[in-house]
């Protein structure tokens, strides 16, 4: 579970997030409304164990999500994630791998506070095609459970930086469904069980590089309901 220290400090930054928000709102001409979703798709590591991305390193994850419209290009959303994410040096033709032949697989959960920029604008008007890309950034909070086995290994509640882009279109009002891809930066070497001091030593073949952070992404489908506001003609 996060500690009361990191805990604080996400507050503190959902805090800054509500008062920039306020901010944009107040000068705001559209109507604000609610979205509520979730999605499913996969997680895939990056790291020590795995230094790019590929398909066999995937695994099923899924969110939950609470959006805030505040204008028409903002929003502000609240995300709880939840999946796997795994590693092995033998699916990479590396002789340094293959000679180390480490695996992992851990399971994250995370909570985000993000805000997301639309590059197209949402209209209330009934014939209208909604769609548009849009990118996000946040703060986050996550936790990570493997199988501890190595004397240098670390197990905490970390913060997470994700960044990423996405689409969204609402194929029958007030329903949008959305693809997003979206990369998780931390500060953590550990992620994959093995980081620079796992078993001591100078053995590069027992440690991890120094000079790197584990990542994870996240890609995956949503299904989200739109609350839109009914005005009554004056």
């Amino acid at each position: 579970m996060p500690n009361t220290k990191s805990i604080r400090r996400f507050l503190t930054g959902c805090w800054l997030l509500t008062a920039l928000v306020s901010l944009i709102s107040s000068g705001a001409q559209a109507q604000s409304t609610w979205e509520v979703g979730g999605g499913l798709g996969g997680m895939i590591y990056k790291g020590d164990l795995a230094p790019s991305l590929i398909p066999a390193n995937i695994r099923p994850a899924g969110n939950l999500l609470v959006r805030y419209n505040v204008s028409q290009p903002f929003t502000v959303r609240i995300n709880a994630g939840f999946g796997q994410i795994t590693g092995k040096d033998s699916r990479f033709n590396d002789p340094f791998q293959q000679a180390r032949d480490l695996a992992f697989k851990t399971n994250i959960r995370e909570l985000n506070a993000l805000m997301e920029y639309n590059f197209l604008n949402y209209s209330s008007l009934r014939k209208v095609k909604n769609w548009t890309p849009y990118v996000f950034g946040g703060l986050g909070l996550f936790t990570f459970k493997t199988n501890p086995r190595n004397p240098g290994y670390q197990r905490k509640s970390l913060f997470n930086f994700p960044l990423g882009v996405g689409i969204k279109y609402e194929f029958k009002r007030p329903w949008s469904l959305g693809v997003e891809y979206g990369t998780r930066f931390s500060s953590s070497d550990y992620l994959d069980n093995f980081g620079p001091n796992t078993f001591g030593g100078t053995n590069k073949l027992q440690n991890g590089n120094p000079d790197s952070r584990d990542t994870y992404t996240y890609i995956g489908v949503m299904l989200t309901y739109r609350f839109y506001r009914i005005v009554c003609p004056e």
